[in-house]
């Protein structure tokens, strides 16, 4: 891989040539050329920035240096990418990265002042490929900081620039969590002890534990990137209020898409029902809502039928399946049976392989078709 990056402060770059960069330049693995924008500028005063158009505090960096830099660095193929360091640019991020370490070229233009002339932004794209990219929401004096991090983010995930590649994987934002914490020796230190899991060697519970903390950790600190619903803990399990409707109807049509995909010939109720359809039969059942974090996460609903305690409804929200809450849900809609009911009954999809094998776990039979493409399943009370 090759970089160019201008600067009118070429020397702020100097760290690219310590640690495991400037090893990489070394071995040939990556190319790093820094230059000063200055270098095509005319005149004696080798200028560039001046007044904006319009007023306004600061300086404007000139178009005239900047093309004259772009036209000399970026490859005449147009395979070249051009990063433009700008607090208005759209947010760095891992995924990012690594669509960045793919590129053969990469040319950062460094802006200073109140940034770089519009138009040359635009000719720029003319030239390549062009990513305005900003490290957050602060400004800051230069785009050489942003540089800084930007490359380094990239060229770790170049081909052989990390000596253990499997570092790369357990990582913060790898997948879409921030990392677990870490520890090494000593076991104790200063009356603090290493997790004992970390310590018993049984690799699964460890790789369990680390998602726990991964989750829980990125819940805490960025909820933008994973709901503190998907954190187990603190829940609210109670019977359902008209107030819940919404978020059921909401809950529902998401939970009964894969449903239809399964069962395509079938009509599934869920899925056209309206807020008011909702509420009607939430005065009609016994309905148990799930909530984490203020966020209703599943639900079930149960009436006796008969000697039968019809059960339906059962749902988990789409990210949240996988963590038993299906069935803690179905064991408390069963422990709900009144007195005289003498079996639990349930309805599914014929297609619906993975509810009809969870059922089954469940202690759940097949007991006749109820319509075309629908199955029925009962189980006796106690």
């Amino acid at each position: 891989m090759r970089i160019d990056i201008v600067s009118i402060f070429p020397d702020y770059l100097a760290p690219l040539e310590l640690s495991l960069a400037g090893k990489a330049r070394q071995s040939g693995l990556l190319e790093i050329a820094v230059h000063d924008l200055r270098e095509w500028t005319g005149g004696r005063h080798r200028t560039v920035d001046d007044t904006p158009y319009g007023g306004g505090a600061g300086m404007v960096m000139k178009p005239e240096p900047w093309a004259a830099a772009l036209e000399a660095l970026v490859r005449p193929d147009g395979s070249s990418r051009i990063v433009l360091p700008t607090p208005s640019g759209a947010p760095f991020t891992q995924a990012m990265a690594h669509e960045l370490s793919g590129a053969g070229h990469l040319v950062f233009a460094c802006g200073r002042y109140e940034g770089i002339d519009q138009r040359v932004i635009e000719y720029a794209a003319e030239l390549g490929s062009v990513r305005e990219i900003s490290l957050g929401d602060y400004v800051l004096n230069g785009g050489e900081v942003a540089a800084l991090a930007i490359t380094e983010a990239v060229v770790r995930l170049v081909p052989g620039f990390m000596g253990n590649a499997e570092s790369l994987v357990e990582e913060s934002h790898q997948a879409g969590l921030l990392e677990y914490p870490v520890y090494t020796k000593p076991a104790t230190w200063r009356g603090r002890e290493v997790p004992p899991v970390l310590l018993g060697g049984n690799h699964a519970a460890i790789a369990a534990w680390r998602t726990e903390q991964a989750l829980r950790r990125t819940a805490e600190r960025r909820p933008d990137l994973a709901h503190p619903s998907r954190v187990e803990g603190a829940e609210e399990l109670r019977l359902a209020t008209p107030s819940d409707a919404g978020e059921l109807l909401t809950l529902q049509r998401a939970c009964w898409v894969t449903e239809q995909q399964a069962n395509p010939d079938v009509s599934i109720p869920p899925l056209h029902e309206d807020l008011e359809d909702v509420r009607a039969w939430l005065g009609e059942w016994t309905v148990f809502v799930l909530r984490r974090a203020g966020r209703l996460v599943g639900a079930v609903r149960a009436r006796l039928d008969g000697e039968a305690w019809e059960i339906g409804r059962l749902m988990v929200a789409p990210d949240l399946q996988g963590q038993g809450l299906g069935r803690r849900l179905l064991e408390y809609a069963e422990a709900a049976a009144p007195g005289e009911a003498t079996s639990y009954r349930l309805v599914t999809g014929a297609g619906s392989t993975d509810n009809l094998r969870r059922y089954r776990r469940a202690g759940y039979r097949r007991d006749g078709a109820v319509a075309d493409g629908l199955v029925r399943l009962t189980k006796p009370v106690g």
